[in-house]
């Protein structure tokens, strides 16, 4: 009797796993998908333009969210907001538990790959990119409106991952011993540009540019046959450290990475902490 029970206990958690594996959401998505999807009740579809491009056109049904109204913290502009901030922020927008979140912005991907990262960092993994730009789809695939959205609210509860949230500290340990990698353009890298009172890189870290994992000509997102190359020289064994100007094109580096099956993390802080403390080494 006890063995049955066990095989029938491990044909449940089986299923279980299967059926979740089927059915769990992609990190990035197509309007296609989506277009299938538009119907879903739990569907939460956030935009995170500016309010006037918004207002001029949008998916029916999108919530706005301005990326640098909500998304950074009034304080600190290199750091994400705080945790009560972002709690009250996706009750109001209507995510839950049940939530599948799709977030699409404009044509540089990484403002909504921003949105992307800190919903898994606040443990809703239910979410995925748009990989293309706003419009860039037949006109007739999914459905328009100018009017505002307001969604019903919800009660969200977080449960942070600690596992991809780096610190200035942390990453300051990390550095000779993990893979940290820079995903600002190469003359930021270089040192020849800096939006921080210091030009460089944080030492030993190597330079992948978040712009290169989507086509700059407005077609979206490459695709992961393609990506997989450009991340092949980078060890799995090893935990990735991310970090850009503002969190920004590391969140796109992250989804990306975490895709193709490396164990990353978003220093969030960024640069532009790291650039403007004195106290921290600096590489050219």
């Amino acid at each position: 009797m006890g063995e049955k029970y066990t095989m029938f206990s491990r044909y449940i958690l089986f299923a279980l796993l299967l059926f979740s594996s089927l059915y769990a959401m992609p990190s990035l998505v197509s309007p296609q998908w989506l277009a299938k999807q538009i119907d879903n009740p739990h569907l939460v579809i956030v935009d995170v333009r500016d309010k006037k491009a918004y207002e001029k056109g949008h998916i029916k049904r999108a919530v706005n969210v301005p990326v640098f109204e909500y998304l950074f913290d009034t304080k600190h502009q290199y750091s994400m907001p705080k945790l009560d901030t972002l709690q009250k922020l996706f009750s109001r927008i209507g995510i839950d538990q049940e939530s599948k979140v799709v977030v699409y912005g404009d044509d540089v991907l990484i403002w909504a790959a921003r949105f992307y990262w800190i919903s898994k960092v606040l443990g809703h993994d239910e979410v995925a990119l748009l990989k293309v730009g706003y419009g860039r789809w037949e006109p007739s695939l999914l459905p328009k409106s100018t009017k505002s959205f307001t969604p019903q609210r919800s009660v969200f509860v977080p449960h942070i991952n600690n596992h991809i949230l780096e610190t200035k500290l942390s990453t300051y340990i990390a550095m000779h011993k993990e893979i940290i990698i820079d995903g600002r353009p190469p003359a930021f890298y270089k040192g020849l540009k800096s939006h921080a009172k210091r030009f460089g890189h944080i030492p030993s870290a190597l330079n992948y540019p978040g712009s290169q994992n989507y086509d700059l000509n407005g077609s979206g997102m490459k695709p992961f046959s393609v990506l997989k190359k450009l991340y092949s020289g980078l060890p799995k064994d090893k935990k990735i450290i991310l970090y850009c100007e503002d969190g920004a094109d590391a969140a796109l580096n992250f989804l990306v990475l975490k895709e193709l099956g490396y164990d990353v993390s978003v220093y969030d802080g960024s640069w532009l902490e790291w650039g403007n403390d004195d106290n921290l080494p600096v590489e050219k």
